[in-house]
């Protein structure tokens, strides 16, 4: 998922803010018609490090690129839960690294019924709890995930990380 060299700059980072420091973890995904009028998904998966918890932020991100086999464009199940399992993959890669920080994963779904993400709720609570051993808690659904919803989502339609300092 991130390159060795990524998670040095983690842990590098890390090293220079105390332990109110905060570790948010998101994927978020659009999808496109190639060339041949096949659908790709293009995955943007982010770690965002909340400096010291109130001194800005500096976003990690890792884009990777998948056929999309969701039939019901309104029901994303196979793409939500792909996005789940890359983040996961994410968080058991750096947690071994950071654990001594507070991490949350962030999902890009949302808990409402009247949207189409809802579709694969319950899977992907089973999944991260799973697949994690985090506590339920630390598991966030939109509104409330915004790392997937706004980091991982300016990732993926722009192509870019972002750092930003807070004065």
């Amino acid at each position: 998922m991130f390159t060795d060299q990524q998670l040095n700059e983690i842990v590098e980072l890390l090293t220079q803010y105390d332990n109110n420091t905060k570790i948010y973890l998101g994927c978020d995904s659009v999808v496109n018609n190639t060339e041949d009028k096949k659908k790709m998904g293009k995955y943007a998966t982010v770690a965002i490090i909340h400096l010291n918890g109130k001194n800005g932020c500096k976003i990690f991100s890792s884009i990777s690129y998948e056929p999309d086999y969701d039939l019901k464009k309104d029901r994303p199940k196979m793409r939500m839960m792909n996005e789940v399992m890359k983040v996961c993959e994410l968080y058991n890669q750096l947690a071994p690294l950071v654990d001594e920080y507070d991490i949350s994963i962030h999902l890009d779904i949302n808990e409402d019924e009247k949207h189409g993400s809802s579709c694969a709720i319950k899977e992907a609570t089973g999944y991260v709890l799973g697949v994690t051993g985090l506590p339920e808690n630390k598991i966030k659904f939109k509104p409330h995930s915004w790392a997937s919803s706004f980091g991982a989502d300016r990732v993926a339609n722009k192509g870019h990380s972002v750092y930003r300092k807070a004065a």
